[in-house]
């Protein structure tokens, strides 16, 4: 079978394994290739804010009814509570059937002591009271909101914007129709951006494997497997059975957006998806309004791979250090996770960051923090699990919301399947509006 070179799946796939190559046999260059990696990230970066922007406006404008909005905003919360809540909850199930930390040797942890104070320092420093959340919503300013690119804070900005232009009605029709030829020029520009994809994807294994060896992969082996095993369990039974509630594959919704889960291997970061995702789940079939709200609002607030690994990575100290937790504390670990795992974000090493705010959280530190030390060799690796079940949790939550509110069209996927583009520049066309 002859591969398509022009096909982005091929060239992201062939990225990887060449990467892979790079870092086994050239260490050194391949530490030095994180650089492809981190240039990709910031430029997708660049564009997140204003297509977010966009996006939920014109949605909004769109939509016009202030219920439906309050509506769709509403059960996508409780959707995200919900399945986080599951997310979590199968992890602590795992991790005390297959007990990966018990037995391991803790004598070398004091090696990796300055590593992890710089963690400890950076979450002791990141609020993670109720209101210090509440108000880090709420950007200092407009320009602030944008210029810092921070998710909660733009979607903020931009729902009370959509919300006042869709007040508006009739009035706001040119401020809507000049927003919508912004917003092609912003996935043009997507699209431009993701010709670089392949050599970030290459260049972030590289790295990857040059840094931490092939070896490190094998070192925690049975905490790997029992993070990938879980992820799965949760793709296919708890995401899969809501799909089959909800009249659709999930076999088929991956397969549908098999190169964004590809991008997100390579980078290990679900943000580096963001823009391209948005526009993949309106071309499935979910209107412009859904994807604009519950994406954006999914990357803050449904995070089920970063809500998995934190439960099972703070159990696997515990069991490291022989601590056994009672019904209770394990309950109070789950209540505090529900609150710092909202501060993560799909950014590689921010959810280490939070798992050291979730341990200096827990009543009395029964979980000892210098622990983490044990998890900072294969760290990298889990983070690709957990983005790309972030990327996946999030896809799920918006068919499911768009099928709730009837804003779900099954005849775009026909015609997806019947117009594959031959490469990444065909996705470069106006999203569809829809109401």
């Amino acid at each position: 079978m002859r591969l398509n070179l022009k096909n982005l799946t091929v060239q992201v796939l062939l990225a990887i394994v060449i990467g892979i190559v790079i870092g086994q046999l050239f260490p050194a260059f391949g530490v030095q290739l994180k650089v492809l990696g981190d240039i990709f990230v910031k430029m997708i970066k660049m564009v997140i804010a204003p297509i977010v922007f966009f996006t939920i406006v014109i949605g909004f404008a769109n939509m016009g009814d202030m219920k439906k909005i309050g509506r769709i905003g509403g059960k996508a919360l409780l959707y995200f509570e919900i399945v986080t809540t599951f997310a979590m909850a199968i992890g602590i199930a795992v991790m005390y059937v297959i007990r990966p930390g018990t037995g391991m040797d803790v004598s070398k942890v004091g090696s990796n002591a300055a590593e992890v104070a710089k963690y400890a320092k950076q979450a002791a420093e990141t609020p993670h009271g109720f209101m210090d959340f509440l108000l880090s919503v709420i950007p200092d300013s407009m320009v602030g909101a944008f210029a810092k690119g921070e998710m909660l804070p733009v979607l903020f900005f931009s729902v009370m914007f959509g919300l006042a232009m869709s007040m508006l009605g009739d009035r706001a029709k040119p401020v809507t129709s000049f927003f919508e030829k912004l917003n092609e020029i912003f996935f043009k520009l997507v699209a431009l951006i993701m010709r670089f994809s392949p050599f970030a994807a290459g260049g972030a294994m590289a790295y990857t494997i040059g840094k931490f060896g092939i070896g490190s992969l094998f070192s925690l082996g049975k905490m790997m497997g029992s993070v990938y095993i879980t992820m799965f369990l949760f793709v296919f039974l708890i995401l899969g059975s809501i799909a089959r509630v909800y009249g659709f594959s999930i076999v088929n919704l991956l397969k549908f957006i098999k190169e964004e889960i590809l991008l997100v291997l390579g980078t290990s970061s679900s943000e580096s998806a963001l823009p391209r995702l948005m526009q993949r789940l309106e071309k499935y079939g979910c209107s412009k309004s859904v994807v604009g709200l519950v994406v954006p609002t999914g990357y803050s607030f449904n995070l089920d791979g970063t809500s998995i690994y934190l439960s099972m990575a703070a159990l696997f100290i515990a069991q490291a250090y022989g601590v056994e937790m009672s019904w209770v504390q394990v309950l109070t670990l789950l209540g505090v996770l529900m609150l710092t795992s909202k501060g993560a974000a799909g950014v590689t090493g921010s959810g280490f960051v939070t798992l050291a705010a979730t341990l200096a959280a827990i009543p009395g530190n029964v979980i000892p923090m210098e622990g983490m030390a044990l998890l900072l060799g294969v760290d990298r690796f889990m983070s690709e699990a957990r983005a790309i079940t972030n990327l996946i949790g999030n896809s799920v939550a918006t068919v499911v919301i768009a099928k709730m509110e009837g804003q779900f069209d099954p005849n775009q996927v026909i015609e997806e399947a019947a117009e594959e583009p031959a490469d990444e520049s065909a996705y470069a066309a106006k999203p569809k509006l829809m109401g």
